[in-house]
C-alpha cells in the first residue's frame, strides 16, 4: 500500500537525508503556536497539517508573514475555522508554525515514469510557476553536468541568474539537485517528491513544503 508523508513526517525524512528545511513546530493550540513562534522567532508562517488538506491554500489553511503573538493567535484560529468549515466531524493533526522563508522560489520535485523510471524535475516557483509553467525534466541518476543544464534549460534562467536583492549561487542549487537524485537513487521505495517551495538566498537553499509518496 502507497504511504504519503506531508508537513512534519516528510521534513523529518528529508532533514535524517541531510536536506536543508525550514524550522518547523507541530503544534495543537493557540498558547503552543504563540510560544513555538516566540521562539524560533517573528516572522512566521501557519500551515494546516492533516491529510484532508493536501492543496492548503486552496482551503484557507495557510498564513503567512505573522510578526506578532497577536497575529500568530489570531492566524491560528482562523485556519482551523476555515477548516472545520469544510470537515466539521474532523480534526486536523495540528498546524505546523514555520520560520518564514524568503528568497527566490523554486520547484523541485520526482516522479517515477513507467517506462524511463525515476525522474526529476526543477522549474521556477513562485509567479513565474503560474505565468510560465517553467520546468525541465532529466532522467535519474544526474550529475553536476546534468543539473546545470537543468537549470540552463529553463526560459526563466536569466531571472534565476540576476535575481535582485540576493546573491543567489547557482552551483548550490546544483548541488542540491544532484543529492535529490542519490537520494531517490538510495530509496527506490520513493515513487514522487515534491518540493514546492524551496527558497534560495545568500542563506542557501531551504526546503518550504514537502509531499513524498512511498510505494512498495
Amino acid at each position: 500500500m502507497d504511504r504519503l508523508l506531508i508537513g512534519v513526517e516528510a521534513f523529518d525524512f528529508l532533514e535524517k537525508e541531510g536536506f536543508p528545511v525550514l524550522n518547523s513546530v507541530l503544534v495543537h493550540d493557540a498558547d503552543e503556536a504563540v510560544a513555538a513562534a516566540a521562539s524560533m522567532g517573528f516572522p512566521v508562517t501557519l500551515k494546516i497539517a492533516s491529510p484532508y488538506a493536501i492543496h492548503k491554500t486552496d482551503v484557507g489553511g495557510v498564513k503567512t508573514h505573522l510578526a506578532s503573538k497577536e497575529a500568530v493567535a489570531q492566524g491560528y484560529r482562523g485556519i482551523l475555522d476555515n477548516f472545520q468549515s469544510r470537515w466539521p466531524d474532523t480534526r486536523p493533526d495540528g498546524i505546523i508554525i514555520q520560520k518564514q522563508g524568503h528568497g527566490f522560489e523554486l520547484i523541485v520535485g520526482t516522479l517515477t515514469d513507467p517506462q524511463f523510471g525515476p525522474v526529476i524535475m526543477a522549474g521556477l516557483g513562485g509567479i513565474f510557476a503560474e505565468a510560465l509553467k517553467d520546468v525541465s525534466f532529466r532522467l535519474i541518476p544526474i550529475e553536476a553536468s546534468d543539473a546545470k543544464s537543468i537549470l540552463e534549460d529553463l526560459r526563466g534562467y536569466e531571472a534565476l541568474r540576476k535575481a535582485r536583492g540576493e546573491a543567489i549561487d547557482l552551483a548550490l542549487i546544483e548541488r542540491f539537485l544532484v543529492r535529490i537524485s542519490d537520494c531517490l537513487a538510495g530509496h527506490r521505495e520513493i515513487q514522487e517528491m515534491d518540493l514546492n517551495p524551496v527558497f534560495v538566498s545568500h542563506r542557501g537553499v531551504e526546503i518550504c513544503d514537502a509531499r513524498i509518496k512511498i510505494g512498495q
